[in-house]
């Protein structure tokens, strides 16, 4: 049974764009794998913290020399680890802050960049034969032709991280200029209705 992580980051629920680029997404994920699993990871509800020096300490600590403290410290990074390890398919909807990622996303991505887990100690990924797709959510249009192209650096962030964990399958659905449906210029279902055809595309891969 083919497996679908989803891990949403925007703090706005039913007034994110992102989110609601997921929804059309999983929809026709689900239309094109039947009997398909979704298991999703809020990473607003995750109260995930950023990574701390005992944290660190735990993390560079052999698992057989570890403390029954430094375990619990790791726990939360083991289990979000987990469920990439259990996905044939990932989806990160994310909206774009100052040109990159939120802090929320930066701190999944700490977690879950695990040496001898997700990535080899010879420095490979190992996460290969996995797909991913991202969903994101900028004010600002950062596609071909752009003059603020070379500005789109959660693109390029999320591109070379997934790399680094050893996926290299990656589909991208921009959701650019998303700051006309906060001015009211769009409606949210209009917004995405336009974007549906990338999201069932990328639905299908």
């Amino acid at each position: 049974m083919t497996q679908l992580l989803v891990v949403e980051t925007s703090p706005r629920g039913n007034t994110s764009i992102s989110r609601h680029m997921t929804r059309r997404f999983v929809e026709q994920w689900r239309a094109a794998h039947p009997g398909g699993d979704v298991v999703e990871r809020d990473l607003m509800e995750t109260g995930l913290p950023f990574v701390t020096a005992p944290w660190l300490e735990a993390y560079f600590t052999p698992p057989t020399q570890q403390s029954p403290e430094m375990k619990e410290r790791l726990r939360l990074s083991d289990q979000l680890v987990a469920e990439l390890l259990a996905a044939d398919q990932i989806v990160i909807a994310t909206p774009v802050y100052n040109y990159n990622v939120p802090a929320v996303l930066k701190a999944w991505i700490d977690h879950i960049v695990r040496k001898g887990m997700t990535l080899g100690f010879d420095g490979r990924g190992l996460l290969t034969g996995k797909k991913a797709t991202v969903l994101i959510a900028s004010g600002g249009i950062y596609t071909e032709g752009s003059p603020i192209r070379e500005r789109d650096i959660a693109t390029q962030y999320l591109r070379l991280i997934l790399g680094v964990i050893g996926i290299s399958d990656v589909t991208f659905v921009a959701g650019g200029g998303a700051k006309a449906v906060d001015l009211g210029e769009e409606t949210m279902d209009g917004f995405v209705a336009k974007l549906a055809p990338d999201l069932k595309r990328a639905a299908a891969n």
